[in-house]
């Protein structure tokens, strides 16, 4: 094992760490960890994300239910456009992306180029959610009203994004249930884990018979990334994750537009 890997699933350790201690944005990790450290295709680095997503988030989300947080209710008007739409990119949409897309003078865009940068667009949004995040804790005696089409609306793009570019959504599922389904923030945040939990693994069993999986290598990097969810849930007897948010929130925006700079000087 070369050091590139040794960092490879040292970051799958920061990943959960991430997760376990801001409830979220570890994710958005995943994909420039596969890719550039440990050399995975693009295309099959969002469908390792996928299932690396959704086994972390099924554990936070298993807590939150043992704990009574989970609102099982907003959790199905959401999920079921959203499982729809990520099983079906990933099964129909991804593949049937060209391999080369256009040229710009000398320079061919080709689909992993063009994953990559979608990639890096969301990271630049999903850093700006969290820099600029200041919302404050809602009582628990917020009566939950549902805004049923704008529910689904969003559970649709947040289900065709997830499927293209391997990322949870959190940034976009959380804001869609507290303005939409007036959940309280911890309900939330809470509920957003079980539909990322279901919605990632379904769509990455749209990546099954497409993709040849190295389930060994998978299993291992994402019981690695469990480890550091268990650590960071340890880690926020000590440390404010609310704090720790905006300052992850930089280090994503400075990813994002790296990714953007490494794809476009190839």
């Amino acid at each position: 094992m070369d050091i590139q890997q040794i960092f490879g699933y040292f970051g799958a350790l920061i990943i959960g760490i991430v997760l376990g201690l801001i409830g979220g944005g570890g994710s958005i990790l995943t994909v420039p960890i596969l890719v550039y450290l440990l050399f995975i295709n693009p295309v099959t680095a969002t469908a390792y994300s996928l299932f690396v997503v959704g086994v972390s988030a099924l554990v936070g989300a298993i807590r939150n239910i043992q704990k009574g947080l989970v609102d099982f209710r907003t959790a199905i008007v959401f999920a079921i456009p959203a499982f729809i739409a990520v099983y079906a990119t990933r099964k129909f949409l991804v593949p049937a992306i060209p391999e080369e897309l256009f040229s710009v003078g000398s320079f061919l865009v080709t689909k992993n180029i063009a994953i990559m940068l979608f990639f890096a667009l969301v990271m630049l949004v999903a850093s700006i959610s969290m820099i600029r995040s200041n919302r404050k804790e809602s009582g628990e005696e917020t009566i939950i009203q549902y805004n049923y089409p704008l529910i689904i609306v969003e559970g649709f793009v947040v289900g065709i994004l997830t499927g293209i570019v391997g990322a949870g959504g959190g940034f976009l599922i959380i804001p869609a249930l507290v303005l939409l389904a007036k959940l309280p923030m911890k309900k939330a945040v809470a509920t957003s884990l079980l539909i990322i939990a279901i919605k990632s693994l379904i769509g990455f069993i749209g990546d099954v018979e497409n993709l040849e999986i190295d389930w060994l290598f998978l299993l291992s990097f994402t019981a690695i990334s469990v480890i550091g969810i268990f650590i960071g849930i340890y880690l926020t007897n000590f440390i404010d994750g609310k704090k720790l948010k905006k300052g992850f929130g930089w280090f994503v925006l400075i990813m994002g537009i790296y990714i953007i700079i490494k794809e476009l000087t190839k």
